[in-house]
Protein backbone atom coordinates (compact mmCIF):
# COMPACT_ATOMS: atom_id res chain seq x y z
CA UNK A 1 0.00 0.00 0.00
CA UNK A 2 3.08 2.19 0.62
CA UNK A 3 4.25 1.66 -2.82
CA UNK A 4 0.97 2.36 -4.21
CA UNK A 5 0.49 5.60 -2.65
CA UNK A 6 4.19 6.70 -2.84
CA UNK A 7 4.25 5.61 -6.68
CA UNK A 8 1.62 7.95 -7.59
CA UNK A 9 3.09 11.12 -5.97
CA UNK A 10 3.37 13.58 -8.05
CA UNK A 11 3.17 11.31 -10.93
CA UNK A 12 2.49 14.02 -13.51
CA UNK A 13 5.62 16.18 -12.67
CA UNK A 14 7.70 12.67 -12.62
CA UNK A 15 5.88 12.61 -16.30
CA UNK A 16 6.86 15.82 -17.33
CA UNK A 17 10.63 15.31 -15.66
CA UNK A 18 11.15 11.94 -17.47
CA UNK A 19 9.35 11.22 -20.27
CA UNK A 20 11.50 11.64 -23.53
CA UNK A 21 10.18 13.60 -26.42
CA UNK A 22 8.02 12.14 -28.58
CA UNK A 23 9.62 11.45 -32.41
CA UNK A 24 8.09 8.75 -33.70
CA UNK A 25 4.55 6.39 -33.25
CA UNK A 26 3.46 6.28 -29.33
CA UNK A 27 1.48 3.20 -28.33
CA UNK A 28 0.41 3.28 -24.68
CA UNK A 29 -0.07 -0.17 -23.26
CA UNK A 30 -1.70 -0.59 -19.23
CA UNK A 31 -1.25 -3.56 -17.53
CA UNK A 32 -2.49 -4.16 -13.82
CA UNK A 33 0.39 -5.94 -12.64
CA UNK A 34 2.93 -8.11 -13.25
CA UNK A 35 0.60 -11.05 -14.63
CA UNK A 36 -1.04 -9.19 -16.96
CA UNK A 37 2.28 -7.68 -18.72
CA UNK A 38 3.62 -11.16 -19.17
CA UNK A 39 0.27 -11.41 -21.34
CA UNK A 40 1.06 -8.24 -23.14
CA UNK A 41 4.98 -9.14 -23.72
CA UNK A 42 4.10 -11.59 -26.88
CA UNK A 43 2.16 -8.12 -28.56
CA UNK A 44 4.64 -5.63 -27.37
CA UNK A 45 7.33 -8.17 -29.38
CA UNK A 46 5.32 -7.78 -32.00
CA UNK A 47 4.81 -3.85 -32.13
CA UNK A 48 8.40 -3.34 -31.96
CA UNK A 49 9.12 -5.91 -34.69
CA UNK A 50 6.32 -4.40 -36.89
CA UNK A 51 7.68 -0.86 -35.90
CA UNK A 52 11.02 -1.01 -34.35
CA UNK A 53 10.71 2.74 -34.09
CA UNK A 54 7.32 2.74 -32.43
CA UNK A 55 7.35 4.34 -28.61
CA UNK A 56 5.83 1.99 -25.80
CA UNK A 57 4.57 3.78 -23.05
CA UNK A 58 4.04 1.16 -20.53
CA UNK A 59 1.68 1.96 -17.54
CA UNK A 60 0.73 -0.53 -14.37
CA UNK A 61 -1.72 -0.08 -11.41
CA UNK A 62 -0.47 -2.21 -9.25
CA UNK A 63 3.29 -1.83 -7.73
CA UNK A 64 3.78 -5.67 -8.07
CA UNK A 65 4.10 -4.78 -11.70
CA UNK A 66 5.73 -1.32 -11.69
CA UNK A 67 8.39 -2.18 -9.09
CA UNK A 68 9.80 -5.75 -10.92
CA UNK A 69 9.43 -3.95 -14.69
CA UNK A 70 9.73 -0.38 -14.27
CA UNK A 71 13.03 -0.78 -16.37
CA UNK A 72 11.32 -2.91 -18.83
CA UNK A 73 13.52 -3.81 -22.31
CA UNK A 74 10.49 -2.89 -24.20
CA UNK A 75 9.29 0.13 -22.89
CA UNK A 76 10.36 4.18 -23.83
CA UNK A 77 8.60 4.99 -20.25
CA UNK A 78 7.06 3.14 -17.56
CA UNK A 79 4.85 4.57 -15.14
CA UNK A 80 2.58 4.33 -12.42
CA UNK A 81 -1.22 5.04 -13.77
CA UNK A 82 -2.55 7.90 -12.13
CA UNK A 83 -5.94 6.88 -10.84
CA UNK A 84 -8.99 7.06 -12.91
CA UNK A 85 -10.91 10.61 -12.63
CA UNK A 86 -11.61 12.60 -15.60
CA UNK A 87 -9.25 15.15 -14.39
CA UNK A 88 -6.24 12.57 -14.31
CA UNK A 89 -7.32 11.06 -17.81
CA UNK A 90 -7.58 13.97 -19.48
CA UNK A 91 -4.12 15.17 -18.45
CA UNK A 92 -2.06 11.88 -18.69
CA UNK A 93 -3.65 11.43 -22.25
CA UNK A 94 -2.66 14.45 -23.15
CA UNK A 95 1.20 14.39 -21.66
CA UNK A 96 1.57 10.96 -23.18
CA UNK A 97 0.39 11.78 -26.27
CA UNK A 98 -0.49 7.80 -27.42
CA UNK A 99 -1.14 7.14 -31.12
CA UNK A 100 -3.17 3.82 -29.87
CA UNK A 101 -3.66 2.24 -26.47
CA UNK A 102 -3.59 -1.43 -25.47
CA UNK A 103 -5.33 -2.63 -22.27
CA UNK A 104 -4.54 -6.04 -21.07
CA UNK A 105 -7.22 -8.83 -19.90
CA UNK A 106 -9.32 -7.05 -17.24
CA UNK A 107 -9.01 -3.39 -17.41
CA UNK A 108 -11.30 -1.03 -18.05
CA UNK A 109 -11.14 2.54 -16.71
CA UNK A 110 -14.24 4.54 -17.86
CA UNK A 111 -12.47 7.92 -17.63
CA UNK A 112 -9.30 7.00 -19.85
CA UNK A 113 -11.35 5.42 -22.17
CA UNK A 114 -13.97 7.96 -22.56
CA UNK A 115 -11.03 10.45 -23.24
CA UNK A 116 -9.36 7.83 -25.64
CA UNK A 117 -12.87 7.69 -27.65
CA UNK A 118 -13.46 11.55 -27.67
CA UNK A 119 -9.77 12.10 -29.07
CA UNK A 120 -10.56 8.92 -31.93
CA UNK A 121 -7.31 7.24 -30.78
CA UNK A 122 -7.68 3.29 -31.59
CA UNK A 123 -7.73 1.15 -28.36
CA UNK A 124 -8.02 -2.39 -27.96
CA UNK A 125 -8.69 -4.76 -24.88
CA UNK A 126 -5.94 -8.05 -25.10
CA UNK A 127 -6.72 -11.38 -23.77
CA UNK A 128 -9.72 -10.47 -22.06
CA UNK A 129 -12.42 -12.86 -20.25
CA UNK A 130 -15.78 -12.91 -19.44
CA UNK A 131 -18.18 -13.86 -17.16
CA UNK A 132 -22.21 -14.11 -17.55
CA UNK A 133 -22.13 -12.78 -13.33
CA UNK A 134 -19.19 -10.20 -13.27
CA UNK A 135 -19.99 -6.74 -12.08
CA UNK A 136 -20.04 -5.22 -15.84
CA UNK A 137 -22.82 -6.99 -16.82
CA UNK A 138 -25.08 -6.18 -13.94
CA UNK A 139 -27.07 -3.51 -13.66
CA UNK A 140 -25.53 -1.28 -11.47
CA UNK A 141 -22.13 -2.20 -13.84
CA UNK A 142 -24.18 0.29 -16.67
CA UNK A 143 -21.16 2.54 -16.60
CA UNK A 144 -18.40 0.00 -16.64
CA UNK A 145 -20.12 -1.38 -19.66
CA UNK A 146 -20.38 1.27 -21.63
CA UNK A 147 -16.71 2.18 -21.01
CA UNK A 148 -16.03 -1.68 -22.64
CA UNK A 149 -18.55 -0.85 -25.60
CA UNK A 150 -16.07 2.20 -26.44
CA UNK A 151 -12.86 -0.29 -27.26
CA UNK A 152 -11.96 -0.34 -31.11
CA UNK A 153 -11.89 -4.08 -30.64
CA UNK A 154 -11.79 -6.55 -27.96
CA UNK A 155 -10.00 -10.07 -28.38
CA UNK A 156 -10.78 -12.34 -26.51
CA UNK A 157 -9.33 -15.73 -25.18
CA UNK A 158 -12.62 -18.02 -25.64
CA UNK A 159 -15.78 -18.36 -27.69
CA UNK A 160 -17.72 -18.09 -24.74
CA UNK A 161 -16.66 -14.89 -24.01
CA UNK A 162 -17.21 -13.86 -28.07
CA UNK A 163 -21.11 -15.29 -27.63
CA UNK A 164 -21.65 -13.55 -24.62
CA UNK A 165 -20.28 -10.05 -25.50
CA UNK A 166 -22.48 -10.86 -28.65
CA UNK A 167 -25.40 -11.33 -26.56
CA UNK A 168 -24.69 -7.82 -25.14
CA UNK A 169 -24.65 -5.94 -28.46
CA UNK A 170 -21.19 -5.88 -28.52
CA UNK A 171 -20.28 -7.33 -32.15
CA UNK A 172 -16.74 -5.17 -32.21
CA UNK A 173 -14.91 -8.57 -30.65
CA UNK A 174 -12.89 -11.67 -31.61
CA UNK A 175 -11.82 -14.65 -30.69
CA UNK A 176 -7.67 -14.38 -30.49
CA UNK A 177 -7.20 -16.69 -27.84
CA UNK A 178 -4.90 -16.22 -24.94
CA UNK A 179 -1.45 -14.49 -25.57
CA UNK A 180 -0.10 -16.44 -21.98
CA UNK A 181 0.21 -19.59 -24.18
CA UNK A 182 2.54 -17.43 -26.85
CA UNK A 183 4.45 -16.18 -23.95
CA UNK A 184 4.87 -19.23 -21.95
CA UNK A 185 6.59 -21.19 -25.11
CA UNK A 186 9.24 -18.56 -24.94
CA UNK A 187 10.57 -20.14 -22.07
CA UNK A 188 11.84 -22.82 -23.98
CA UNK A 189 14.03 -20.68 -26.28
CA UNK A 190 15.55 -18.94 -22.96
CA UNK A 191 18.33 -20.00 -21.17
CA UNK A 192 17.09 -22.25 -18.56
CA UNK A 193 20.29 -23.85 -16.62
CA UNK A 194 21.07 -23.51 -13.48
CA UNK A 195 23.86 -25.20 -11.89
CA UNK A 196 22.78 -25.22 -8.59
CA UNK A 197 19.88 -27.04 -9.55
CA UNK A 198 21.26 -29.16 -11.54
CA UNK A 199 23.69 -30.40 -8.46
CA UNK A 200 20.59 -30.34 -6.48
CA UNK A 201 18.59 -33.08 -8.15
CA UNK A 202 21.18 -35.22 -9.15
CA UNK A 203 19.30 -37.26 -11.53
CA UNK A 204 16.83 -38.15 -9.03
CA UNK A 205 13.06 -37.79 -9.83
CA UNK A 206 12.13 -33.97 -9.09
CA UNK A 207 9.03 -32.14 -8.12
CA UNK A 208 9.04 -28.00 -8.80
CA UNK A 209 6.19 -26.08 -5.97
CA UNK A 210 5.85 -23.12 -7.61
CA UNK A 211 4.04 -19.99 -6.00
CA UNK A 212 2.83 -22.12 -2.93
CA UNK A 213 0.63 -20.86 0.24
CA UNK A 214 1.31 -22.21 3.70
CA UNK A 215 -2.39 -24.19 2.45
CA UNK A 216 -0.44 -26.14 -0.39
CA UNK A 217 2.48 -27.12 1.52
CA UNK A 218 0.37 -28.61 4.32
CA UNK A 219 -0.48 -31.16 1.66
CA UNK A 220 3.01 -31.43 0.40
CA UNK A 221 4.12 -32.59 4.05
CA UNK A 222 3.55 -36.11 3.24
CA UNK A 223 4.80 -36.41 0.04
CA UNK A 224 7.83 -34.73 1.61
CA UNK A 225 8.05 -37.22 4.36
CA UNK A 226 6.92 -40.72 2.59
CA UNK A 227 9.15 -39.67 -0.23
CA UNK A 228 12.80 -39.19 0.89
CA UNK A 229 13.54 -40.01 -2.58
CA UNK A 230 11.90 -37.05 -3.80
CA UNK A 231 14.13 -34.16 -4.16
CA UNK A 232 11.64 -31.11 -3.93
CA UNK A 233 12.36 -27.47 -5.08
CA UNK A 234 9.42 -25.01 -3.11
CA UNK A 235 9.38 -20.96 -4.70
CA UNK A 236 7.01 -19.59 -1.92
CA UNK A 237 4.45 -16.74 -3.22
CA UNK A 238 5.87 -14.77 -0.01
CA UNK A 239 8.86 -14.84 0.39
CA UNK A 240 9.73 -13.10 3.66
CA UNK A 241 11.86 -13.66 6.31
CA UNK A 242 8.91 -14.98 8.46
CA UNK A 243 7.00 -17.05 5.88
CA UNK A 244 10.38 -19.22 5.11
CA UNK A 245 10.38 -19.98 9.06
CA UNK A 246 6.73 -20.73 8.97
CA UNK A 247 7.61 -23.34 6.45
CA UNK A 248 10.90 -24.67 7.55
CA UNK A 249 9.59 -25.22 11.05
CA UNK A 250 7.13 -28.08 9.03
CA UNK A 251 10.28 -30.26 7.50
CA UNK A 252 11.26 -33.18 9.11
CA UNK A 253 13.88 -33.84 6.56
CA UNK A 254 17.00 -31.94 5.27
CA UNK A 255 16.60 -28.80 3.51
CA UNK A 256 18.58 -25.43 1.90
CA UNK A 257 17.37 -21.88 1.32
CA UNK A 258 18.61 -20.27 -2.23
CA UNK A 259 20.21 -17.62 -0.41
CA UNK A 260 22.27 -20.06 2.12
CA UNK A 261 23.55 -22.28 -0.57
CA UNK A 262 27.49 -21.86 0.06
CA UNK A 263 29.09 -25.07 1.42
CA UNK A 264 25.70 -27.50 1.37
CA UNK A 265 25.81 -30.69 0.04
CA UNK A 266 22.89 -30.35 -2.55
CA UNK A 267 23.05 -34.11 -4.05
CA UNK A 268 21.98 -35.42 0.05
CA UNK A 269 20.06 -32.69 0.80
CA UNK A 270 15.73 -33.33 -0.29
CA UNK A 271 14.22 -29.94 0.27
CA UNK A 272 15.72 -26.44 -1.61
CA UNK A 273 13.31 -23.08 -0.94
CA UNK A 274 13.58 -20.58 -3.04
CA UNK A 275 13.43 -17.67 -0.88
CA UNK A 276 14.30 -15.71 -3.95
CA UNK A 277 11.87 -13.61 -6.86
CA UNK A 278 12.39 -14.55 -10.55
CA UNK A 279 13.97 -17.95 -10.68
CA UNK A 280 9.97 -20.29 -11.20
CA UNK A 281 9.89 -19.98 -14.66
CA UNK A 282 13.16 -21.17 -15.41
CA UNK A 283 13.37 -23.89 -12.72
CA UNK A 284 10.29 -25.79 -14.03
CA UNK A 285 12.89 -27.12 -16.61
CA UNK A 286 14.40 -29.40 -13.85
CA UNK A 287 10.65 -30.77 -13.04
CA UNK A 288 9.33 -34.27 -13.60
CA UNK A 289 5.79 -33.03 -11.85
CA UNK A 290 5.19 -29.72 -10.92
CA UNK A 291 2.69 -28.12 -8.11
CA UNK A 292 1.22 -25.23 -8.91
CA UNK A 293 -0.25 -23.55 -5.44
CA UNK A 294 -3.11 -21.04 -4.62
CA UNK A 295 -5.68 -23.92 -4.83
CA UNK A 296 -5.73 -25.26 -2.27
CA UNK A 297 -6.89 -22.20 -0.25
CA UNK A 298 -8.85 -19.00 -1.90
CA UNK A 299 -6.18 -17.37 -3.13
CA UNK A 300 -6.07 -17.84 -6.22
CA UNK A 301 -4.37 -20.57 -8.44
CA UNK A 302 -1.21 -19.28 -9.92
CA UNK A 303 0.13 -20.07 -13.26
CA UNK A 304 -0.15 -23.32 -14.80
CA UNK A 305 0.77 -22.95 -17.75
CA UNK A 306 4.48 -22.80 -17.33
CA UNK A 307 5.24 -25.55 -15.81
CA UNK A 308 2.78 -27.19 -18.80
CA UNK A 309 5.38 -25.61 -21.53
CA UNK A 310 7.54 -27.98 -20.13
CA UNK A 311 5.78 -31.01 -20.74
CA UNK A 312 5.44 -32.40 -17.23
CA UNK A 313 2.37 -33.34 -15.24
CA UNK A 314 0.97 -30.69 -12.65
CA UNK A 315 -0.95 -31.29 -9.55
CA UNK A 316 -3.43 -28.51 -8.18
CA UNK A 317 -5.62 -28.12 -5.09
CA UNK A 318 -9.54 -28.40 -5.32
CA UNK A 319 -10.53 -24.39 -5.83
CA UNK A 320 -9.80 -23.77 -9.35
CA UNK A 321 -13.29 -23.20 -10.68
CA UNK A 322 -12.50 -19.80 -11.81
CA UNK A 323 -9.71 -20.99 -14.01
CA UNK A 324 -10.52 -21.58 -17.65
CA UNK A 325 -7.27 -23.54 -18.24
CA UNK A 326 -7.38 -25.39 -14.71
CA UNK A 327 -10.42 -27.08 -16.08
CA UNK A 328 -9.11 -27.64 -20.13
CA UNK A 329 -6.18 -29.13 -18.80
CA UNK A 330 -7.97 -31.66 -16.74
CA UNK A 331 -9.70 -32.17 -19.98
CA UNK A 332 -6.88 -32.65 -21.47
CA UNK A 333 -5.44 -35.88 -18.95
CA UNK A 334 -2.34 -33.30 -18.20
CA UNK A 335 -3.39 -32.39 -14.86
CA UNK A 336 -4.20 -33.47 -11.30
CA UNK A 337 -6.97 -31.38 -8.85
CA UNK A 338 -6.56 -32.51 -5.87
CA UNK A 339 -8.28 -32.25 -2.20
CA UNK A 340 -6.05 -33.85 0.27
CA UNK A 341 -2.79 -34.48 1.47
CA UNK A 342 -3.62 -38.31 1.33
CA UNK A 343 -5.12 -37.92 -2.25
CA UNK A 344 -1.84 -36.04 -3.23
CA UNK A 345 0.78 -38.58 -1.72
CA UNK A 346 -1.91 -41.33 -3.74
CA UNK A 347 -1.40 -39.37 -7.27
CA UNK A 348 2.62 -38.17 -6.52
CA UNK A 349 3.57 -41.76 -5.88
CA UNK A 350 1.31 -43.44 -8.89
CA UNK A 351 3.16 -40.60 -11.45
CA UNK A 352 6.73 -41.42 -9.85
CA UNK A 353 6.59 -45.35 -10.24
CA UNK A 354 4.25 -45.00 -13.54
CA UNK A 355 6.71 -43.67 -16.06
CA UNK A 356 4.58 -44.19 -19.33
CA UNK A 357 1.90 -42.75 -17.13
CA UNK A 358 3.79 -40.02 -15.78
CA UNK A 359 5.46 -39.26 -19.59
CA UNK A 360 1.81 -39.08 -21.38
CA UNK A 361 0.76 -36.89 -19.08
CA UNK A 362 3.42 -34.89 -19.51
CA UNK A 363 3.36 -34.89 -23.05
CA UNK A 364 -0.73 -33.75 -22.89
CA UNK A 365 0.79 -30.39 -21.56
CA UNK A 366 3.29 -29.88 -24.03
CA UNK A 367 0.41 -30.49 -26.90
CA UNK A 368 -1.94 -27.87 -25.07
CA UNK A 369 0.43 -25.25 -25.24
CA UNK A 370 1.02 -26.32 -28.67
CA UNK A 371 -2.28 -26.12 -29.87
CA UNK A 372 -3.31 -23.12 -28.13
CA UNK A 373 -0.53 -20.76 -29.42
CA UNK A 374 -1.15 -18.02 -32.47
CA UNK A 375 -2.93 -15.38 -29.96
CA UNK A 376 0.14 -12.77 -30.82
CA UNK A 377 -0.09 -13.53 -34.72
CA UNK A 378 -4.26 -12.64 -35.19
CA UNK A 379 -4.15 -9.36 -32.80
CA UNK A 380 -1.14 -8.25 -34.86
CA UNK A 381 -2.83 -8.82 -37.94
CA UNK A 382 -5.84 -6.52 -37.09
CA UNK A 383 -3.71 -4.04 -35.39
CA UNK A 384 -1.05 -3.09 -37.76
CA UNK A 385 -2.74 -1.42 -40.39
CA UNK A 386 -2.63 1.03 -37.47
CA UNK A 387 1.15 1.12 -37.18
CA UNK A 388 3.00 3.46 -38.56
Amino acid sequence: MKLFVNGRKDVFKKIQRKLPAKTNQRIWVHAASLGEYEQAVPVLQGLLELNPKCEIILSFFSPSGYEVKKNSEYASFVTYLPLDTPNNAKKFIQEIEPDMALFIKYEIWPYYLEELASKHIPTYLISANFRENQFLFHPLGKFMFKALQSFTHIFVQHQDSLTLLEEKGISTASVSGDTRYDRVFQQLQMENHFAFAEEFKHQQLCIVCGSTWPEDEDLLLEVIHKHPDLKLIIAPHEVEEKRIQTLTQKLNTSYVLHSQLTNTNLKETQVLIIDTIGLLSQLYAYADLAYVGGAAGNTGLHNILEPATFGIPILIGKNHSKFPEAKLLLEEKALFSVASKEELNRIVTKLMTDNPLRLSTGENSFQFIQKNRGAQKRILSLIEGKMM
